[in-house]
């Protein structure tokens, strides 16, 4: 696995997860769901994610340009 793609993978995790728990316990954990989103967004921009240096300390590689 790369770490675009666990990051696209633990991404749709977190916001699936936020989502259950905010239809289950409280809306307030909608706040992961922006918190997730509004990190993507960042990341877009200045191409810096805090997760992908966690995937790379767990050792995952990233992809390779074609």
């Amino acid at each position: 696995m790369t770490i675009e793609r666990g990051l696209r993978l633990i991404a749709g995790l977190f916001v699936l997860l936020s989502v259950s728990l905010a239809t289950l316990h409280s809306p307030y954990w909608l706040l992961l769901t922006a918190f997730v989103g509004l990190n993507l967004l960042q990341s877009a921009f200045s191409n810096w994610c805090p997760m992908v240096w966690v995937l790379q300390k767990l050792g995952l590689r990233r992809c390779v340009a074609v």
